[in-house]
Parts: structure tokens; sequence; C-alpha cells
């Protein structure tokens, strides 16, 4: 016999302050599914998830769960008011006995669970929030962005818990990783409609792409259908005004159909100016140390940073990756070991707590009240040196007119991350300091500032947990175990695990509110940030052949000479006039330049291959 849905919406609409959020939305969960429900930020995903679970009501529409279903939610600001501890938060409702769930969920997600309610921090608040939820095991998880303030080992074991979950779940999320491993369908939340796809989340971006071509077809078509209306109604409406307002009528709804297909969002403006260049060195740590009481954040770091690196910084939450940002900024004194900077250092940072705006301030005086953009009018800032008008600049950022006179605390955390994005981004940094920068950013917005950061000739020193971002960001990995030790390895996430031979991370020390289980070996003692890929060592390369010993031994040098004949290239190429001047040269630089793109990438593929074998 065929169970009855989990849970259905039929019709619904929903309208807030006069704007229509939803029209028509409908949807069915069955046992089984494990869905993804993405969207802009702004386009009503957390609200939608709310009228699932029941606590928002729709204007119109009807909801409905099956027989004995039992659902929960999770939001994004838990109240955890009238509980001691995380643990007896995270333990309400469950039969006697069964608090070992709580402490698996605990272990898993790493917090105490004996930490008062009263000291936690919000995102120890979120992961008790998420072991009482998974604790429950209800047929129906409704999830919305449980990522957010855990660390990559705790987002691995939730994936895990996810795969393993015997329910369903719709899941809110901006961390492609996650939503890769653990999706088999995807909605999509877009200008109030809601479309299904039942293929993984690899399969998502094409099916959107196809679906705004095939849009832009129909726009296109529609234009067409317009002007030659519009050409009718200029020269044959007076001869037959009363028996044709018919068609003046259809021809308006052809304009109004027309305006509702220009609503889709593009994307924020983004770009970043490096101003003036800094030195060849930016930041040069040696033998670097700091503890605090008994702990040790970092012990005996060395790194170079090198204009141009982007330094993503990873490790279990507690680990001090943040302590170290602040000592490679000079913001705090090591307690033994130098860092020294280049010169003409600009910074600009973005800060993970968000703690650079005030709730209570407007949009419009976040940007005038800043002094690194004050301009000589207050309707202006200055952006990288030029005035803008503040209204014209926020909406470069995706935020409507009506918005800049509305407090930040009014603001999703998607829409704080853009406007701290509009704050560093108005100024010419050469050092970009990037503390969790995915937090509440939507999938285009992400990859929009990645874009960005490919282009910036500045430096990044960055710090996530985002591991697709980082694979597609980071040259250099620093990897903090939490026992003190520290390594850099070359590339981004997934080139790190590789040298480290799939080892994750946690080191031999315990990280403040991890248990024993995720400890593993010590590292190796930390180095210099290489310039090229890691060198192999000798006695890890028995699985090779000597030709391929030797291939691997000689690939780091022409890495580096394809690497410096495309920068050559790509000086020429940016010269405005070379087209003009010399079209033959032209032509035959950007056919060399792509030649050397495409070996760089094969030579690149080559030395991660024969490493990961080498390591096998």
């Amino acid at each position: 016999m065929v169970r009855a849905p989990l849970l259905q919406i039929s019709d619904i609409a929903l309208t807030f302050g006069g704007t229509p959020l939803f029209e028509g939305v409908s949807l069915t969960v069955h046992e089984g599914d494990r869905i993804a429900l993405v969207g802009r930020n702004g386009s009503g995903k957390s609200t939608l998830l709310r009228i699932m679970a029941g606590l928002v009501e729709p204007d119109r529409g009807q909801r409905a769960t099956g027989p004995g279903t039992t659902l929960g939610y999770m939001e994004q600001d838990p109240d955890l008011s009238g509980f001691d501890t995380l643990g007896a938060f995270a333990a309400a409702g469950l039969p006697p006995g069964e608090d070992w769930r709580v402490a698996q969920a605990a272990e898993g997600l790493g917090f105490d669970p004996t930490r008062p309610v009263a000291t936690a921090s919000g995102g120890e608040k979120r992961r008790a929030a998420l072991a009482r939820l998974l604790a429950a095991e209800p047929e129906l998880l409704l999830l919305d962005e449980p990522t957010n303030h855990l660390d990559i080992a705790a987002i691995q074991w939730l994936e895990e818990r996810l795969r393993s979950h015997r329910g369903a779940f719709v899941l809110i999320s901006h961390d492609r990783a996650v939503l890769r491993n653990v999706t088999a369908a995807t909605l999509w939340l877009d200008r109030g409609i809601l479309r299904r796809q039942d293929r993984g989340f690899d399969q998502f971006e094409d099916w959107r792409d196809s679906l705004w071509a095939e849009e832009d077809a129909q726009r296109h078509k529609l234009d067409r259908l317009i002007r030659a209306e519009s050409r009718w109604a200029v020269e044959g409406i007076s001869a037959r005004r009363k028996r044709n307002m018919g068609r003046l009528r259809a021809l308006e709804a052809l304009r109004a159909e027309r305006r509702e297909q220009i609503r889709r969002p593009g994307a924020a403006a983004l770009m970043l100016e490096s101003g003036p260049l800094s030195g060849k060195r930016v930041i040069v740590a040696q033998g670097l140390t700091k503890r605090f009481g008994t702990r040790t954040i970092v012990r005996d770091f060395d790194l170079i940073v090198q204009r141009g690196d982007r330094v993503a910084l990873v490790g279990p939450n507690g680990a001090g990756k943040t302590t170290l940002v602040n000592l490679l900024l000079g913001r705090i004194q090591p307690d033994a070991g130098t860092v020294t900077h280049g010169t003409h250092l600009e910074v600009a940072l973005l800060d993970q707590t968000r703690a650079a705006l005030d709730p209570e301030a407007t949009l419009w005086e976040s940007l005038t009240g800043d002094p690194a953009l004050r301009a000589g009018r207050s309707d202006q800032v200055m952006v990288r040196g030029e005035p803008r008008h503040v209204v014209g600049y926020l909406k470069d950022f995706l935020f409507d007119e009506a918005q800049a006179r509305a407090p930040v605390k009014a603001l999703s955390g998607g829409e704080k991350a853009r406007l701290l994005l509009a704050r560093i981004m108005a100024r010419q940094a050469n050092l970009l300091v990037l503390d969790e920068p995915t937090n509440d950013l939507d999938i285009e917005t992400l990859d929009l500032l990645q874009d960005v950061l490919d282009g910036y000739d500045g430096t990044v020193l960055l710090v996530s947990h985002d591991r697709d971002f980082l694979d597609r960001v980071a040259t250099v990995t620093v990897a903090l175990e939490g026992d003190g030790t520290a390594v850099a390895y070359a590339g981004g996430w997934s080139d790190m695990m590789a040298q480290r031979g799939g080892r994750p991370l946690g080191g031999s020390g315990m990280v403040p509110g991890r248990s024993a289980s995720h400890r593993s070996a010590p590292s190796p003692a930390a180095g210099s940030a290489p310039s090229g890929p890691a060198p192999q060592r000798t006695s890890a390369r028995k699985g090779l052949t000597f030709t391929e010993r030797h291939r691997l031994e000689t690939l780091p040098a022409e890495i580096d000479r394809l690497t410096a004949e495309i920068a050559r290239l790509d000086a020429l190429l940016s010269d405005p006039d070379l087209f003009t001047r010399e079209p033959v040269k032209f032509r035959k630089a950007t056919e060399l330049l792509a030649q050397r793109q495409a070996a760089l990438t094969a030579a690149e593929d080559e030395w991660l291959a024969l490493a990961e074998k080498a390591e096998g």
C-alpha cells in the first residue's frame, strides 16, 4: 500500500508589505525525499520552510501532513530560554534513558553539553538546536542553514547523519559540497514561483540556466510582438477605436507580462580594486608561537605570504584560525617569533561576527558613517576613490531604494553579508581578509565573489568551512590541527586532503568541545607556504616507476615556467590598443595564451595524479 505524502502544500500565496512573496506555490514531500531548497537571498526560502513547518499562516492555500507524521524544524535563531545548559535543551522531550542520542550528536557537532546557556555563543546554541532535532529523529526534517557555525569535521558528520536518515528532509544551504553530497532533488524558489527538479544538485545550475535561456527566448518573441502591436496602436487605432479596445487591452497585458519577466534579479555588481601595489612579500612569519593559559594556538609556525596569494586557514572550531589571522595582521602579539609586513599594505576586513554593523543604524548610515567612505556630501560615499550616490551604490548590491533608510537589524543574514561586502569593496585595499565570507550568501553571489577574487591583483587571507569555495579560490591552505600544529599546503581543500593522504584535521590534542574521537596523528611541523606544488618525500614514491618519479620531480619547474609565460601573455594582452595596432600579434598571443593555459591545467592534473599515486 502506497503511503500518503509526509507533507503537502497546495496553492500557497503570501504577501508582505503589499508585495507578493509567493503565488500559487505547491509541493509534496514523500518518505525518503532528500530535497535542497535554493534561491536568491530574500526570495522567501526561510518563510516557505516556516510555512511547511506550520509556523507561518499563508494568505491563501492549504497545508496538510500525513497521518502520524512527525516533523522537526530547525530555525536560524533558536530560543534556549528556560534551560540551564545546552545539553538540557537538546535532551528536552526525549524519553528517559535516551540522553545518549544528545551525547552522540554533541560529539559529532562539536559542542559541550554541559556549557551553560548564559555563556554559550550563538554558534553553540545553533549546534545544540541541531542536536536536539537529530536526537528526536522526526520523519521529516526541515533544516534552515544547518551548516552555519559548523567546522568541516562537523559538516561531514552531519552529511553522514543525513544520508542515513530513514525519513525525509528539506535543506536550505548555500554550501555546494553539502548539497551535492546529500540531496537528490532540488526546489528552486525564483520570483515567487517554486520549481522542482528530481535530480541531484550537480544538475541544478544547468537546469536553471536552460530555463533562463528559454525565458530569454520567450522575452525576445514577446518584444517583437509588442513592437508590432504598438505600431498598429499608433497607426491604425483612430479609425477603429471602438472595435479595437480589446486589442489595446491585450497589448497592455503583453506589456505587463514583459514587466513581470524583467523582474529576474541580476547579480550584485561586486568589484575589487587593490589600490597601491604592495611589496612582493606581504607577510613573513617566523617561529610564531601563541598560547592562552595552558592551551597552545600555534607553535613554531613559519609562513611566507607573497603578493597575489590566496591563503586559506582551515581547522576545527576553536583551533585558533581567527587568532592566527590576527597574529599575521599584527593585531595580537605572539609569545615567540616575529611577523614582518611588506610595504604599502592597505587592509580591508570582513568579520564573521558582522560586528562592524550597527543593528540600529540604517543602510544609508552604515555607508556614509564610515570615515573611510565619507564623501563631501551626506548622500554620497567614496567608492574606490570616486564619489557615488549612496542609493545607486546600494543598488549595485541588490538593495532597493526603500531599504536604504531601513535599519540593519531588519536585514536577513545574506543581506547583512552583502552590506559588509559593499563596505569593504568601496575601499582600495591590497590585503583582503575574509573571515567566513560565505555564511548566508546565495549561490549566485558566491559565484560572483569567486570571480571577483580571481581577478583581484591583491592578496587574500581567508577563513572558511566551505570546501567548494576553498577549492575554487585558495592557492595555499594552512591547516590548524587544534594542538598548536599548523601546516601549509599548496592548493585548496581537495589538494590539501590529497597531500595528507585523506587524513582528517584534528591533531593530537583536543579542541575545546570536541571529544577524543576526533583526535588523529600529529602533523609534521609547519613550514613556509610553498610557491608551487608541494614536493613529495622520496620514501612516499615507492608506488611510482622511475619515469613517473622523474616526471613528478620535474613537473613543478614546468608548472612555474607555464605560469610565468601566462603572466607575460596576460600583461601583453592587457594593452587595450594592441588589437587595433597589431592585430596579428594580438591573435597569436591569444592563441598562445589558450595553449599555455591548457598545458598548465594538464600539468597540474598530471602532478596531482602522480602525487596521489605516490601517497598510495
